[in-house]
């Protein structure tokens, strides 16, 4: 996927009326000469003509075919390095094949091979009930939408786009070669992959699909957990997640899949002290993704549109006017997590974004650099891998329009970097750890493991985020004084 911060560069799509210009891959040309020979019809289909069209085509290469699964196992298998039957079941069958690509470089292409259907949910089934049909007309009109609904039947490079895909391409527009109602009654999973789409390519949504969603949300609800959190996942490391999240929450599908978004929709007080928690959070998605230097970072994206959703309920009025959301940073962390486990995200995911949202706002008890050592030690400690999320985070966290203040925060944050920076320098702050090991503190007590050695240890740790490193000699006598004094009582 480009990175969200090349979007200028974006590939545009085809101009409306031009003959569809396709350079297909030689390995799908190859794959569609061994089908004709053994008598079926193949076509690279979907999002593969698609961003074929838009000049972006990946490793991943979707077929159609006329032949059943048990059919197109047997011309895979001995062609394809590697063969997998994980989707037979919905008339899929997966490899992976070696080969040249169209600049001559020796790739591995990642293939899938389905069988023309139909599919549909019944109103209280969460799996869709798949029939194979006879046409690839058949199989383009169940498709999601237009633009992925053209195909390339191989070989021979015919273009086929019965429902006007190519018009659609250029327009930058999404529709269903159906009606919306009857593709999102099929599967209602496709209203979150309208928002995808939307914010994956930077197109709009068609106001009769918009129409749709906005009517049908409901029937998201039957849907599993696990393929709605990977369509949200789709979405937010795309390169315009704002677009997407927005179609989500106008249509009401947000209410029903990510209800704490929806909820930042605070209506803001007469006096308009406080800001639109909303648009702030949308802002602050976007200046995370400015900052992020490896690609998308689901960690980080996930903490921006999550760290303020503890504010609706945590807002107060206070006397003076002013607008308060006390230990909305706590509370947005148990939100987070209770969220992300709904939706079947894996538990060290959950445990990471969890802690970025409630330390976001650790930073502002900084003030103009008043942190001890020993604060900033902690700083560091609490934050642990995700010292550097937590920093961009931060960083992302200042909306304000008022400049000299948006400044004086940078200049602020900067220093304390700085003095992480030096402190790492000079205690090698990445691995704070305690003077003396377990075994040490065993040696010098006297005592065998057991809950007495936890506590001395948890007892240097603290001083040694208190006063920095302590060196063997003084940790040992802190460390039998300790000892004394709890002998003691």
């Amino acid at each position: 996927m480009p990175n969200a911060n090349d979007a200028a560069q974006t590939p545009q799509p085809p101009r409306a009326g031009r003959a569809a210009h396709h350079r297909v891959e030689p390995v799908a040309e190859e794959l569609g000469h061994r089908f004709r020979a053994a008598g079926f019809a193949l076509a690279l289909v979907g999002g593969s003509v698609r961003d074929t069209l838009l000049g972006r085509l990946g490793n991943d290469l979707d077929f159609t075919t006329d032949a059943r699964p048990e059919q197109v196992l047997k011309i895979l298998r001995p062609w394809a390095d590697s063969v997998w039957e994980v989707g037979i079941a919905f008339g899929t069958v997966g490899g992976m094949k070696k080969a040249q690509d169209t600049e001559g470089r020796v790739r591995s292409f990642q293939i899938e091979v389905t069988t023309y259907r139909s599919e549909a949910y019944d109103r209280t089934s969460r799996k869709p009930e798949v029939s194979y049909g006879d046409t690839i007309e058949e199989d383009l009109v169940r498709r999601d939408f237009t633009v992925n609904s053209m195909a390339v039947g191989l070989p021979g490079n015919d273009f086929i786009d019965p429902y006007g895909g190519l018009d659609d391409l250029a327009a930058r527009l999404l529709r269903t070669p159906g009606s919306p109602e009857s593709s999102f009654s099929d599967d209602p999973l496709r209203m979150l992959r309208a928002a995808r789409f939307a914010a994956q390519l930077d197109f709009e949504v068609a106001p009769e699909v918009v129409a749709a969603m906005t009517a049908m949300a409901e029937r998201i609800d039957i849907v599993s957990a696990e393929r709605v959190r990977d369509e949200l996942n789709k979405l937010v490391v795309s390169d315009h997640p704002r677009k997407g999240l927005r179609l989500l929450v106008e249509t009401g599908l947000a209410d029903r899949v990510l209800p704490e978004l929806s909820a930042l929709r605070l209506e803001r007080d007469e006096h308009f002290r406080h800001k639109d928690v909303y648009e702030h959070t949308l802002t602050v998605l976007e200046q995370a993704i400015d900052l992020e230097t490896e690609g998308p970072d689901l960690v980080l994206r996930l903490a921006a549109l999550l760290h303020d959703i503890g504010k609706p309920k945590t807002r107060r009025f206070e006397p003076d006017g002013r607008v308060s959301f006390h230990h909305h940073e706590m509370v947005g962390a148990k939100l987070t997590k209770t969220r992300m486990l709904q939706l079947k995200y894996p538990n060290e995911l959950v445990k990471d974004v969890s802690r970025l949202v409630e330390l976001h706002l650790r930073f502002h008890g900084y003030g103009s650099g008043e942190w001890t050592d020993s604060a900033v030690r902690r700083y560091v400690r609490d934050a642990g891998p995700l010292l550097e999320r937590l920093h961009k985070l931060t960083r992302s966290d200042c909306t304000t329009r008022n400049k000299r203040k948006a400044a004086a925060l940078s200049r602020t944050y900067d220093g304390l970097e700085q003095r992480i920076a030096e402190l790492q320098e000079q205690e090698e702050l990445d691995a704070i750890r305690p003077d003396l090991d377990g075994n040490q503190i065993m040696t010098v007590l006297g005592i065998a493991p057991g809950p007495a050695v936890g506590k001395a240890y948890q007892h240097l740790l603290e001083l040694r985020l208190e006063n920095g490193p302590l060196g063997e000699e003084a940790a040992t006598a802190a460390l039998r004084e300790w000892w004394a004094a709890q002998s003691a009582t």
